[in-house]
């Protein structure tokens, strides 16, 4: 691919220029710093706000808990932003025409999109490394120390499902050169493949199916980890940006600039 690593060099600067780094950083920085919070003292409030109108007892707050809200916010807030991130990748530079102008260097539309792909991993990486050592560090100070290596696991496959969901929108941007029909088109696949993994046989295979295994892997609860069942998920997840990055670029080639 010519001119992969200018490309790849010229949209990381563009991602701390135009703020998109910094600005999902502190996103992804508040969610690791609110999860383990709203975990540790939601019950309290609920109780405080609520009094004897409370009938349901609240569970005593535990790093689990922490995790499953971390989880939850990563999958709904983190997969808007991945979408986000990606909507605009390539529709954007098609609507102001510095596409064009890009690709008139030594440049192969495959090294355009992959560089513009792998851009969109890296803010994305950075981000969930925040957020996760933020959450590492507020889980351990509110309940007890956590295991480092089964945090670094859980910040993998939560980077990897979130990267899934910025293939699908990349796609959509690459395919449609809309940057607005390539958003609905990210959150309608949000949606549906969050309805569709319902099914188990089918969340196995879904970037949803990441996130119970990465709950268990930064508890340190590997005994009744299904080994089978994560390698599935990681699997479908890297199937899934594989193809979405196939198709972006056959569609993107058959494109008139």
């Amino acid at each position: 691919m010519n001119g992969f690593a200018v490309l790849l060099r010229k949209e990381l600067v563009e991602s701390w220029r135009t703020r998109r780094l910094p600005v999902v950083a502190v996103l992804f920085v508040i969610v690791g710093m609110v999860s383990p919070l709203t975990a540790r003292y939601l019950p309290e409030i609920m109780e405080l706000a609520l009094g004897d109108q409370l009938t349901i007892p609240m569970p005593t707050p535990t790093p689990v808990m922490a995790l499953e809200q971390l989880q939850k916010n990563l999958g709904q807030l983190g997969a808007l932003a991945a979408i986000a991130l990606a909507m605009g990748s390539v529709a954007g530079e098609l609507d102001r025409g510095t596409a064009a102008l890009v690709l008139a260097q030594p440049a192969t539309r495959s090294a355009f999109l992959a560089a513009k792909l792998v851009a969109i991993g890296v803010v994305l990486a950075v981000s969930m490394a925040l957020a996760s050592a933020v959450a590492w560090v507020y889980t351990g100070v509110l309940f007890e120390a956590q295991p480092v290596g089964g945090w670094v696991a859980m910040a993998f496959l939560s980077w990897l499902a979130l990267s899934a969901w910025a293939a699908l929108t990349f796609l959509a941007s690459a395919a449609t050169g809309s940057t607005t029909a390539a958003a609905g088109l990210g959150v309608t696949a949000l949606i549906v493949l969050s309805l569709v993994a319902i099914v188990p046989a089918l969340d196995r295979i879904l970037p949803t199916g990441l996130s119970a295994p990465a709950i268990q892997l930064a508890a340190g609860v590997t005994a009744g980890l299904d080994v089978a069942r994560l390698a599935t998920a990681v699997v479908g997840a890297l199937a899934v940006i594989g193809a979405s990055l196939a198709a972006a670029l056959v569609a993107f080639r058959r494109r008139e600039l």
